[in-house]
């Protein structure tokens, strides 16, 4: 199974546990081998395998959040969750708001990833910016807007 160590030390990093680790690596595989018939060949393979195994772990999490919370609509927001709860009275132009309070390139990296749903290396490409930067931004982003809407929650 190739670049197998290389998935499992991300997913060990993503999910911090050794077990959903190693289960997220063997859902990847399966998967691949589910859907090895639309993958192209002479592209990037370990591309490919990363972006399986971040749905997979994105699932994980979306499972895992809605597991703690029994609430739906958690799970959708599994990736953003943070120490203080964003405020449920906020309507979505407070949302709007609080997104163009941010600078742009993190701004992009939030409606890229969590609107779009483009992977990184999309997103990479489209940008012509490392993987790694992406990340770097979309993790700035996520915890300037929730700063902002803290902000804007506290206005109201």
């Amino acid at each position: 199974m190739p670049y197998s160590r290389d998935l499992y030390r991300t997913a060990l990093r993503l999910l911090q546990d050794s077990a959903k680790a190693g289960d997220a690596v063997q859902e990847t595989y399966l998967l691949a081998w589910k859907s090895f018939d639309r993958y192209e060949r002479g592209t990037n393979c370990k591309a490919w395998l990363f972006q399986i195994l971040f749905n997979v772990v994105r699932h994980e999490r979306r499972t895992w959040f809605k597991w703690i919370t029994g609430r739906e609509e958690d799970a959708a927001g599994a990736i953003l969750v943070a120490p203080e709860p964003v405020p449920s009275q906020l309507q979505d132009q407070d949302i709007l708001a609080a997104l163009d309070r941010i600078p742009q390139q993190f701004r992009e990296a939030v409606l890229l990833v969590d609107v779009e749903e483009f992977s990184y290396a999309e997103i990479a490409d489209m940008l012509s910016i490392p993987v790694g930067t992406v990340m770097s931004r979309l993790n700035t982003a996520r915890v300037q807007l929730r700063h902002e809407l803290l902000v804007l929650s506290e206005e109201t």
